[in-house]
C-alpha cells in the first residue's frame, strides 16, 4: 500500500485487516517529507499493524525523468501552475510497482479518492507496470467522506489530529498544493497564515536580492556561481522565493474527470527557473525552435499532468526538447523583489543577438536600403493580395 500516514491511508490500514490482508505499507519520498515526518510515517505504520515498512527515496527519479522536462520545456499548465503533482504521483507509483514485481506481489493499494486526478495517475501507472494487477482503491470504492472515515477510526480505537480539516495541504520538493474552503469557488483566496512556506509582502526584505542561475543544455548547474545538484538548486531557491513571498499562484482548469477544479500554490522555485531559463532560450534559440518547442512542452505537460506518461509520443517530444536544448547554455541574472521575479537579461556564447549584423531599430550591417525596400515589397504579399480582394 501507497502509504503516507494521513487520514485516508490510515483508514485503509483497519479496513484492509478485516478483509483478511496483510499489508505492506511503501512511503516513496520525492523530497516531501522531513526526515522527523518519515520517522513518525514508520512509526505509525507500524502501530496500525503493517508487516512491514519500507521507505524508498526517488527524488532523483523525479528529477531526472519529469523535472528536467518541465524546467526544459517552460510548462506551466494553464500558463501558471508547474505541474507540482502530477510527476511526484507517477515517480511514486512506478517505484512501488517495481518493488511489487520484484517480490510478486499484484494487489496494490492507494488512498485516493474518487474525485481526483491522483487515482488516474496510480492506476494507469500501476496498470502499465504490473501484468494482471488489482488495483485496491477502499476510499474511492466506498465512495466515503472524510466525516465517515473518521467516525471509522474512532470505532476502532484509532485517535488522529483532525485539526486542521478546512484545507488539504500537499507540501512537495516542487511545490505545495492547497485545497479547501476558498478554492471550491472561482472567486477568493485563503488567508496568509494558510500558506506554509511563502512569507506575506509586508513581511518581505524592502531590497531586492539578485541571483546568477547557470545553465547547461537547459538544465540549471551552479546558483551564484557555486556548481551543485539540480535539487539542490532548486531547494536553495525555493527558500530564497519564499523568503522575498514568491510563489503564490491559484490555478483553475479542468480536471482529468472533466469538472473544474481550482487549487492554490506555492512553487517559487519552478517559476523563478522557468523565468530564467525562458529568458536564456529566447537568446539561443530561433524563433521557430522556440514556436514548437513551446507548443510541444504543452503537449508533453498536459499529458504527463493527466497521468498518460506511459503514452510513447511523451518520450519522441522529449527527444525533440532535449535537441532544442544542445545550446541553452549559459548564466541568467534575476531579482527577486516583493513578490515579483525581474528577469535582468542573460549572457550566452550561443547568443543569436548579434550587433555585427543590425542594431534594431537603429542601424544594420548585413542588408542595405534597397535590400530592405525589396523585402518590404514582397513580405506578406498572399495577405495583402487576400485583403484587397475582399475588402475593397
Amino acid at each position: 500500500m501507497a502509504f503516507s500516514g494521513g487520514l485516508d491511508t490510515t483508514y485503509c490500514m483497519p479496513y484492509l485487516q478485516e478483509k483478511g490482508y496483510e499489508v505492506i505499507t511503501v512511503t516513496v519520498n520525492t523530497g516531501g517529507f522531513t526526515t522527523e515526518q518519515l520517522e513518525k510515517i514508520s512509526t505509525w505504520s507500524k502501530k496500525l499493524g503493517s508487516i512491514e515498512h519500507i521507505e524508498i527515496d526517488a527524488q532523483a527519479d523525479l528529477y531526472d525523468e519529469f523535472v528536467a522536462a518541465i524546467i526544459k520545456g517552460n510548462y506551466l499548465r494553464g500558463g501558471t501552475y508547474p505541474a507540482c503533482v502530477g510527476p511526484e504521483r507517477i515517480v511514486a507509483a512506478k517505484r512501488i510497482a517495481e518493488l511489487a514485481n520484484q517480490r510478486g506481489i499484484k494487489k496494490i493499494v492507494h488512498g485516493s479518492t474518487g474525485a481526483g486526478n491522483d487515482q488516474v495517475r496510480f492506476d494507469l501507472a500501476l496498470r502499465a507496470m504490473i501484468t494482471n494487477v488489482e488495483v485496491i482503491v477502499p476510499i474511492r470504492d466506498e465512495s466515503l467522506t472524510r466525516e465517515q472515515e473518521m467516525e471509522y477510526l474512532k470505532a476502532k480505537g484509532i485517535e488522529m489530529n483532525m485539526s486542521a480539516k478546512d484545507y488539504s495541504i500537499n507540501v512537495g520538493v516542487l511545490g505545495t498544493t492547497i485545497g479547501g474552503k476558498e478554492t471550491k469557488t472561482p472567486l477568493g483566496l485563503p488567508p496568509d497564515e494558510v500558506y506554509p512556506f511563502v512569507k506575506p509582502i509586508v513581511d518581505t526584505p524592502n531590497e531586492a536580492e539578485e541571483l546568477k542561475i547557470a545553465f547547461e543544455h537547459g538544465m540549471p548547474i551552479a546558483l551564484n556561481g557555486e556548481e551543485m545538484h539540480g535539487l539542490e538548486i532548486i531547494k536553495a531557491i525555493k527558500s530564497l522565493a519564499e523568503k522575498h513571498g514568491i510563489g503564490k499562484d491559484s490555478h483553475l482548469g479542468t480536471t482529468i474527470l472533466g469538472i473544474k477544479g481550482r487549487i492554490v500554490f506555492e512553487a517559487g522555485a519552478l517559476k523563478i527557473l522557468i523565468a530564467a531559463h525562458r529568458e536564456l532560450e529566447k537568446s539561443v534559440l530561433t524563433s521557430k525552435q522556440i514556436f514548437w518547442k513551446d507548443h510541444l512542452s504543452n503537449v508533453w505537460g498536459d499529458l504527463v499532468h493527466e497521468g498518460l506518461y506511459f503514452d510513447p509520443v511523451v518520450k519522441d517530444i522529449e527527444a525533440m526538447i532535449n535537441s532544442c536544448e544542445k545550446n541553452v547554455s549559459g548564466e541568467v541574472r534575476i531579482k527577486l523583489l516583493k513578490g515579483n521575479i525581474i528577469v535582468e537579461g542573460s549572457e550566452s556564447p550561443h547568443s543569436l543577438l548579434d550587433s555585427s549584423l543590425g542594431i534594431y531599430g537603429e542601424e544594420n550591417m548585413a542588408w542595405n536600403g534597397r535590400d530592405a525596400e525589396g523585402f518590404c515589397k514582397i513580405y506578406g504579399l498572399e495577405g495583402l493580395i487576400a485583403y484587397k480582394k475582399n475588402n475593397l
